[in-house]
């Protein structure tokens, strides 16, 4: 008997009632990208459980739009034209943010900054300054390695501890003041005293004289982190114990946003 093409329809969706092959689409580029950027079809379909031929047919469609492009070694890697996507997404995500970050502002007085892991670095996507005359500032869009940051801390203490070695391999630990962790050692110690602790802190490691309080957004659509900024005369031990329940508040209101909002 001839297939209709009800049936065909809906052979193509996913139990979840979405396309399947839109699916496995968006699954082999986060693949791609939690691999660094570039990957072979058979770490793809080892990783996916999906076979090589389903694979190579996706991927062909992904380089046809020019969100994958296959380099002269024959690896794929991840495509110029994701990067207005990524771009104009992260402009939006800042957008959400910003009445949040503003109510860190009022409730702390410092500098409030919202962050993403992108790749192996912190790309800051949204901020709002503090009223003191002697404040924090971070160009929105700027991009840091994550190993000196409090946003960074808070972004990779939930990466398992091999993928944390091979991102600072990749990076490398340069100093960028006196008090910047420089080994990877020392940098799991301190994601480790993160998990315990709810926050990451920045103590002079980015900058000198500055300090910096750090949370992740939790079940945030991608990985996000926010914190507060200031000179480390005013964000203090003491001053710490005050922030960092509203860090964490607002964190939770803003993943709430950011869900509710299909983000």
């Amino acid at each position: 008997m001839p297939t209709s093409s009800a049936s065909t329809t809906d052979s193509a969706k996913s139990s979840s009632g979405g396309v399947q092959s839109l699916e496995r689409a968006f699954d082999l580029l986060e693949r791609m990208a939690d691999a660094g950027g570039e990957v072979g079809l058979s770490e793809l379909s080892a990783s996916s459980g999906l076979p090589l031929p389903t694979i190579h047919r996706l991927m062909r469609t992904l380089v046809a739009c020019g969100y994958v492009r296959q380099q002269p070694n024959r690896r794929y890697a991840l495509g110029p034209r994701l990067i207005r996507l990524g771009e104009s997404a992260s402009r939006l995500l800042g957008t959400w943010a910003r009445p949040y970050l503003a109510r860190l502002v009022e409730d702390t007085g410092e500098t409030a900054n919202m962050a993403l892991l992108d790749g192996d670095e912190i790309v800051y996507v949204a901020q709002v300054p503090s009223k003191h005359s002697m404040r924090m500032f971070t160009e929105v869009g700027r991009r840091v390695l994550p190993h000196s940051t409090g946003v960074g801390k808070a972004l990779l203490a939930s990466v398992p501890d091999a993928e944390v070695r091979a991102l600072l391999a990749r990076t490398g630990m340069p100093a960028a003041t006196e008090k910047t962790i420089t080994t990877p050692e020392g940098f799991l110690a301190a994601l480790a005293e993160v998990r315990e602790l709810g926050y990451a802190v920045d103590d002079n490691e980015q900058e000198v004289g500055v300090r910096c309080l750090a949370v992740s957004v939790p079940d945030s659509p991608t990985a996000a982190a926010i914190s507060i900024s200031g000179p480390a005369g005013r964000v203090t031990e003491a001053a710490t114990g005050k922030i960092v329940p509203v860090l964490q508040q607002v964190a939770v209101e803003l993943s709430q946003a950011l869900v509710n909002s299909g983000a």
